[in-house]
């Protein structure tokens, strides 16, 4: 359930500066935080849920807000914490060394605690301005979007991921304690991976648009992944199902610097592998995994497992439940292309 982080009005709002970290100055860094007091409807609340280390945080106001954040304020307070913005209503205006840009509602921004910068938080027509913002410890976040946000990242919530990301987010900030707090974290994990799919994503699309080769690429591996278990999948199959030849099916397979035969191998032993793994011998036998991943008999199953992994299916589900989480580290040997059908 969320709680009152600071709630200020004509009364109380000389104060923000003393009471925007909360109580026990536990969000959010040091930083100059002001309100503007030209304004006859002052009226500004923050409403934060904690989930583990992340505060989800919705800030409603009916008067413009400013924060400033100095290299002093760093050196004094050296907490360096990720800042996501959905902006709702109004606009947010944020200068620092870059330059200036303004986000305005279906924008995503993500600030930086460890850059010096400097935001106004403006209302719209209607005198509001409303956010729903993250506080995450950037070394969290860097988990997933690797790429350089130190003096700001902003892109446009319109992407369907970003979108999906925020209703994850509002949701779980909603949830009336009926969430377990492993739930809660699982799907704000879940939102951090959403966005910086979409970081990524877009990285990748400002470089150079997808390739057309790329798409059919990107079809050919989801065929083959939905038609792993069939043991009659071949080169032929694949493409009839994805509408190419089978000569350019293999001049795709040549750009992932593999073969079919090798990547269709690979696949089946790896998913084998994990279900050997996490079964339990009286749930599964073998040859149900060996038939469940597209082999046609398990003794075919048992030599490929045993070439590539060392040791055979039965000894490697010993192993794993004598050893708990002890796990084979031994790379793939090269399997040889064969023919086009998989035996």
């Amino acid at each position: 359930m969320a709680e009152t982080l600071f709630s200020l009005d004509k009364r109380n709002y000389r104060e923000c500066q003393r009471v925007f970290r909360g109580d026990r100055q536990q969000e959010y860094y040091r930083g100059d935080f002001w309100i503007e007091d030209d304004s006859s409807n002052i009226e500004v609340r923050s409403e934060r849920k904690a989930v583990g280390a992340v505060s989800i945080i919705r800030q409603r106001s009916a008067t413009n807000l400013f924060f400033r954040r100095s290299r002093q304020h760093i050196r004094e307070d050296g907490t360096d914490l990720a800042i996501l913005w959905f902006v709702k209503r109004g606009e947010i205006a944020f200068s620092n060394q870059c330059g200036n840009k303004i986000a305005r509602p279906g924008d995503f921004v993500i600030t930086r605690s460890m850059s010096p910068f400097f935001i106004e938080c403006r209302t719209d027509r209607d005198g509001i301005h409303e956010v729903l913002h993250v506080t995450v410890p950037t070394h969290i976040l860097r988990t997933h979007i690797p790429q350089d946000f130190s003096t700001g990242l902003f892109m446009p919530v319109e992407r369907a991921e970003l979108a999906i990301a925020e209703t994850i987010l509002t949701d779980v900030f909603r949830d009336e304690g009926t969430l377990a707090e492993q739930s809660a974290r699982a799907l704000v994990e879940t939102a951090f991976q959403i966005i910086g799919h979409a970081v990524s994503d877009t990285e990748e699309v400002a470089s150079a648009r997808q390739s057309i080769a790329d798409r059919r690429l990107a079809d050919v591996l989801r065929f083959i992944e939905v038609h792993l278990s069939d043991p009659q999948l071949s080169t032929a199959m694949v493409a009839k199902g994805c509408g190419i030849s089978p000569r350019y099916l293999s001049f795709l397979l040549r750009l992932k610097e593999t073969s079919f035969s090798e990547l269709v191998w690979d696949q089946r032993l790896e998913k084998a592998r994990a279900w050997l793994a996490s079964s339990d011998p009286r749930d599964i036998a073998i040859s149900e995994i060996a038939y469940g991943v597209g082999f046609k008999s398990p003794a075919h199953f048992s030599r490929m497992f045993k070439r590539v992994f060392g040791t055979n299916p039965r000894e490697y589900r010993g192993e794993r439940a004598a050893n708990g989480d002890g796990l084979l580290h031994e790379g793939f040997e090269q399997l040889s292309e064969g023919s086009n059908t998989l035996q």
